[in-house]
């Protein structure tokens, strides 16, 4: 009797063992958390996404899984929402948001478009497929960050550099006088990172040179924001984790957003959710810190 029990369970227990081995051998690419720490998914990550008034995908500029599920957010948002949906982001300056609809709406050739727009490094991997997405789709593709000439004149002079320009280059950022807390942690962590030697020869110009592009990424989000419209914006984690950054301007203009933050960060091991990154987000994606880098 028990040489029957023995020969029945057998197999079932050898197949158990090999699924708990496999299951120990795997690498996923990704894990995604909550705020809490508690492990997540795609599509409750997707199903808030899409019912949120804006949603900040705060990357890692050089990870090649957060590209990827950039692309695939927007694709997957773009069949919900449709033409309701607006992209975002940071990689793209006011200044060039003229030859991007240019680009956008079919008057100049994706060749012209390359070549004259001011565009990363790496925009070809990572932020290519996303404005093709918009190209084929017909959405809306924001340029919400400020030229970076003018957050270096910042960086020199603080906010007072900015008075000096003509109306024209005013018109590519937030509406002076720039209104600013220099207390928000985020800023204050900018500072205290520089280190005792660089602190010594800051002006405290370097957070003011950071909030004028949160500013105006939160004006140019505003701006573009409609009822019934998701606004997906790219930009890296530090301009929206902690809901500081470019949320606190946006809270600052209209308190009634609803909000969805994902960050990302990278772990050795990802089986849980470090502590460090617990309530930096609504949603953290997290990545192997050995995952090779697109630039």
């Amino acid at each position: 009797m028990k040489t029957n029990i023995l020969r029945w369970w057998l197999p079932a227990i050898m197949s158990i063992s090999s699924m708990l081995l496999a299951m120990k051998a795997d690498k996923p690419a990704y894990r995604i958390y909550t705020a809490k720490g508690h492990e997540s998914n795609y599509s409750d990550l997707l199903d808030d996404a899409r019912k949120a008034d804006v949603v900040f995908f705060g990357e890692m500029h050089d990870n090649p899984i957060c590209h990827w599920l950039e692309y695939e957010l927007a694709c997957d948002l773009y069949k919900e929402t449709g033409k309701n949906l607006i992209l975002g982001a940071e990689m793209f300056e006011t200044d060039n948001q003229l030859i991007l609809d240019e680009y956008l709406s079919g008057k100049i050739v994706e060749k012209n478009f390359e070549a004259e727009a001011k565009l990363w490094p790496n925009y070809k991997t990572d932020y290519k497929p996303l404005i093709t997405l918009a190209h084929d789709s017909a959405i809306e593709f924001v340029a919400t960050n400020i030229p970076r000439r003018y957050a270096s004149l910042v960086n020199k002079l603080g906010f007072e550099g900015l008075e000096s320009l003509n109306a024209e280059a005013k018109r590519l950022m937030a509406p002076l006088p720039i209104v600013y807390d220099a207390n928000l942690p985020g800023y204050k962590k900018m500072i205290e990172n520089m280190g005792e030697a660089g602190q010594a020869h800051s002006t405290g110009n370097l957070p003011k040179a950071q909030a004028i592009k949160d500013a105006t990424m939160a004006w140019r989000i505003l701006s573009h924001l409609s009822k019934g419209k998701v606004f997906l914006h790219f930009n890296g984690s530090y301009h929206s984790e902690n809901y500081e950054g470019i949320l606190w301007y946006l809270r600052q203009a209209n308190p009634g957003l609803k909000i969805v933050t994902i960050s990302s960060s990278e772990q050795t091991d990802m089986r849980n959710l470090d502590k460090k990154s617990e309530g930096v987000a609504d949603y953290i994606l997290v990545t192997p810190e050995s995952m090779t880098k697109t630039r």
